[in-house]
């Protein structure tokens, strides 16, 4: 007699296959440019893979400590020196995380007790939702300003309440490409000073700010850096995104509560991979020279997009490009995104997808982080729009 299969009651009933995951699949089957998942197509820096060489070779092949290996955590603490004047204690303060997805989890389900409430600020990153619902935590959602995709302050503040646990930001912001200005910053740290409430910085594109400006990091103002956990991705920095190695900038107190989820979901992170970060950071020219590096990239890209009727927004910052289509059509985002990638071969993301239940403003996004002639092979589909 065979057995009933067992009820399975989900965890997160309403998610699905993100969309990321849909728009590559389908570029796949039709052979279209794949701009719309966010990872480079290009090699990283040969030396950083003689680093790994020797890391291997050198029998870097066991556990590591469970915080990471100390000469990473010290090689972050004089980046973060260098960078922001910001002295952190390798280690008491810095840990290496599986990627920067899985420290954003990891300091969820650390700060956030059922019943406490986040703020998000939409268009968001598509696992900060599921990752508070987790949790047991409640999602407080509040819109950036449509079009300049700038923080409503004012908004903010209505929706901070007596349950409000932790706030999250993310600068340069995926997907809209904009970059907290300093008197922002200075407002977020006015407007949290009197409260209790935690600020998670995810930051993964720190390294990626455009036309002279420099990046606010929430680390350079010790009132809110007293109160953030900063998250950040060696895998974007360094072109190696599939190496999924990030780390976490927190003070002593929560860094302690951090590392206690840590150990249990996945105690260490890839050893070689850590030793070679580790000597490859002993110079910081390849760290300074990334915003000229993807800056080029986004005036070439931007320029072929001059000669379609595709309508590019301002990028900032990160290695992401928003462009309105209603000159082209008026279908609803995901159905726009789909038609691209069928009929002009060019897979994007939907703007809406960013949102829950979906927010409709004619704009779709694409990435720049790709090979030159990646991009032109793009830009040639695209200027065959009418």
């Amino acid at each position: 007699m065979n057995a009933l299969p067992l009820p399975v009651v989900s965890r997160l009933p309403h998610v699905g296959t993100t969309i990321f995951s849909v728009m590559s699949a389908l570029a796949a089957e039709h052979g279209a440019v794949n701009l719309g998942q966010g990872f480079p197509d290009f090699d990283c820096d040969p030396a950083l893979l003689d680093c790994v060489e020797r890391a291997l070779r050198a029998g870097h092949n066991q556990y590591p400590p469970m915080p990471g290996v100390p000469a990473l955590r010290e090689a972050v603490a004089a980046k973060l020196m260098a960078f922001y004047d910001h002295q952190a204690d390798p280690g008491t303060e810095i840990t290496i995380t599986a990627g920067a997805t899985q420290a954003i989890l990891t300091a969820v389900l650390a700060l956030v007790h059922p019943g406490d409430e986040v703020i998000v600020l939409e268009p968001c990153y598509d696992s900060y939702a599921p990752n508070i619902e987790l949790a047991g935590g409640r999602v407080v959602r509040v819109p950036l300003t449509p079009g300049s995709f700038r923080p409503d302050f004012a908004r903010i503040a209505a929706a901070i309440g007596p349950r409000t646990r932790l706030l999250m930001i993310n600068s340069p912001h995926n997907p809209s490409a904009t970059a907290w200005t300093a008197e922002e910053i200075r407002q977020l740290h006015d407007l949290l000073e009197p409260t209790g409430i935690w600020l998670l910085a995810d930051e993964v594109y720190e390294h990626m700010v455009f036309d002279g400006a420099r990046h606010e990091s929430v680390l350079r103002h010790p009132g809110l850096a007293a109160r953030s956990i900063v998250v950040s991705s060696f895998g974007k920095t360094f072109h190696v995104t599939g190496w999924k190695v990030g780390y976490v900038v927190a003070p002593a107190g929560m860094t302690a509560e951090f590392r206690k989820v840590h150990q249990f979901n996945v105690f260490t992170v890839n050893t070689p991979m850590q030793h070679a970060l580790a000597d490859y950071m002993g110079n910081l020219a390849s760290v300074r020279d990334l915003p000229a590096f993807y800056q080029a990239k986004r005036d070439h890209f931007r320029a072929g997009l001059a000669a379609t009727p595709l309508k590019a927004l301002h990028t900032q910052g990160s290695y992401f490009q928003l462009v309105d289509y209603s000159a082209v059509s008026t279908l609803p985002e995901t159905d726009f995104c789909r038609w691209l990638t069928r009929e002009c071969g060019v897979a994007a993301i939907p703007l809406s997808a960013f949102y829950e239940g979906g927010f409709e403003q004619g704009l779709i996004r694409l990435c720049f982080a790709k090979r030159e002639a990646t991009l032109d092979a793009a830009l040639q589909r695209l200027a065959r729009l009418q």
